[in-house]
């Protein structure tokens, strides 16, 4: 075999090499990323049906409901829409009604957002970028204003 063909057989095997570890990586991330969604977006069907993906918006006063054992019901609005929430678990200390949160998960047959993760503000004046995007946005729809 000649030198040429060796380095021609050396950068093929690199480039098939390089292109299965792309290929790894990007279904890696393709599995594991979790989208932002907000009430209107999910009320206007944009938030998949079958993957995980994230609520963001507020929590509406006087929806918290706990039921048996774990699971707590609440409603995640953006003061436009609302989206029905069951979370099996131990919600935050800081989880309260009128306050920012994120649920991670996915919507139920039922069409109740079925929570993996739910996650609150950590102080009076914070607000994740995303769910104040939302909400001003929900509230410039609302509003008529830009």
């Amino acid at each position: 075999m000649k030198a040429r063909h060796k380095r021609l057989g050396f950068v093929l095997a690199g480039l098939v090499g390089l292109g299965l570890a792309t290929w790894l990586v990007m279904n890696a991330l393709e599995n594991n990323l979790s989208y932002f969604f907000s009430p209107t977006e999910v009320a206007g069907n944009k938030a998949p049906k079958d993957h995980v993906f994230r609520l963001g918006g507020l929590v509406q006063p006087g929806s918290l409901q706990r039921g048996q054992e774990l699971t707590i019901r609440f409603t995640v609005t953006d003061n436009a829409h609302n989206v029905n929430v069951a979370y099996t678990g131990i919600l935050p200390d800081l989880f309260q009604e009128g306050q920012g949160v994120i649920a991670q998960g996915r919507m139920g047959a039922d069409g109740v957002f079925v929570a993996d993760e739910v996650l609150a503000k950590h102080d009076e004046n914070y607000m994740p970028p995303e769910v104040a995007d939302a909400l001003q946005k929900s509230h410039n729809a609302a509003t008529g204003a830009n």
